[in-house]
């Protein structure tokens, strides 16, 4: 994988200075992810060269959108290794979260019925089901993590019950990074008659992901994490649970036919999902993405970051000035806060020397307990970080003073 040509590919980083000048070193792809030419491109030629609705009209620019929207959902299909009737296109894993809770969730669980998270779930994870306990009187409850963070099986066994109906966890959890052995689990929750939703916001873009050796019931990922657009993501569901569920919106393009009476009948999915005009171009980029990503190879990029984990952990180390948080889990996501430095003006300093992290709760507000602190710095690395990109973060912490003069700088 030559990490130096794919670099070139990536106009941010061709074109990348700090708002002081500084070149930039882009620490925080959990969050979002450069784009590359390939994505720009496609978006670009939906406004310049292919604008129109799709599902509106009998002519050729349409009849191009349809079989686009029809080509992405295949590719995003071959992509996680599922049907692509089982594909609905949606705003983002939080859109897709939502959907299920609100489609499936608010449906069908009543008031004896348990909920199981964990407390390392975003925000994206949490809420919706926290709403859906609300509406319905079923009980949220937590898995355990062991003392380093991890969810395992045996704890999973441990917690959920005749009454537990919905086991909803992150595959990579976006603060401590480790990857759960989501088939084991997926395995256990099946045994107690209980769906298993995967978060993959995480995994997805930096990990081969086969839903149907998983054997999730659904899968929520995003576009903008995986070099796509922003504002398009992705639901993944088991055909027959998505025929069970209901709309979480409704109005043109997802319904068969309707009339004065207030009889409504729903196209069948994924269609009964995607109500109203679709972000076309965003379908068209998230596509062109998982193509970008296919060309280098997922196991490449997993590999290259897990190389990366490890060589930053033993930089940051050797600095004497961090506590590590997640040294041992498995994914690119290194989380950290400098010795007697509040996050966020860690976070500061580190920017005033053209390095971009992550600091706060990450959206992971009930982990903050676990961790024993209010606020980490986050640095997460992807298909296109260097080993110099590191460096260049470890030696700032090393050459760290007043971290205060940054707001002066």
């Amino acid at each position: 994988m030559d990490v130096e040509k794919i670099r070139q590919d990536f106009p941010m980083i061709r074109n990348g200075t700090t708002m002081q000048g500084k070149p930039l070193v882009y620490l925080d792809n959990a969050s979002t992810t450069f784009k590359p030419d390939a994505v720009i491109d496609a978006v670009t030629d939906y406004y310049t060269r292919e604008t129109a609705n799709s599902h509106r009209g009998d002519y050729d620019l349409c009849y191009a959108m349809d079989q686009m929207v029809l080509n992405a959902r295949k590719t995003v299909a071959d992509f996680i290794h599922c049907d692509d009737t089982e594909v609905v296109f949606t705003s983002g894993t939080t859109g897709s979260l939502n959907l299920v809770a609100y489609g499936y969730g608010a449906k069908y669980l009543k008031p004896e019925d348990e909920i199981l998270l964990t407390e390392a779930e975003h925000a994206s994870n949490v809420l919706p089901w926290f709403r859906v306990a609300e509406m319905t009187g079923c009980k949220i409850r937590y898995i355990p993590l062991d003392e380093k963070g991890r969810l395992l099986p045996e704890n999973l066994r441990k917690t959920i019950t005749k009454n537990t109906k919905i086991v909803s966890v992150a595959h990579v959890t976006n603060v401590l990074g480790f990857v759960v052995p989501a088939k084991e689990l997926a395995k256990i929750a099946h045994e107690f008659g209980a769906l298993f939703v995967l978060d993959g916001a995480q995994s997805v873009p930096h990990m081969k992901t086969d839903v149907q050796d998983i054997d999730c019931d659904f899968l929520a990922f995003s576009g903008h994490k995986m070099c796509g657009p922003t504002g398009v993501g992705v639901l993944y569901g088991k055909y027959d649970l998505l025929c069970k569920m209901d709309p979480f919106m409704t109005g043109g393009g997802m319904n068969a036919k309707f009339d004065m009476c207030g009889e409504v009948g729903f196209l069948e999915p994924p269609l009964r999902f995607e109500a109203g005009t679709q972000p076309l171009a965003e379908i068209q980029g998230l596509q062109a993405a998982i193509r970008y990503l296919q060309g280098i190879g997922m196991d490449n990029i997993h590999a290259h970051e897990r190389e990366l984990k490890r060589y930053a952990v033993e930089a940051l180390t050797k600095t004497g000035k961090v506590k590590l948080y997640n040294a041992e889990s498995e994914s690119g996501i290194l989380t950290f806060n400098i010795d007697g430095v509040f996050a966020q003006d860690a976070a500061t300093f580190l920017n005033s020397r053209g390095i971009a992290c992550r600091s706060g709760q990450h959206c992971a507000k009930i982990l903050n307990d676990f961790l024993g602190t209010i606020a980490t710095v986050r640095a997460s690395f992807y298909l296109y970080t260097t080993k110099k990109d590191i460096d260049a973060l470890a030696e700032a912490v090393a050459s760290g003073g007043d971290y205060l003069d940054a707001y002066f700088c």
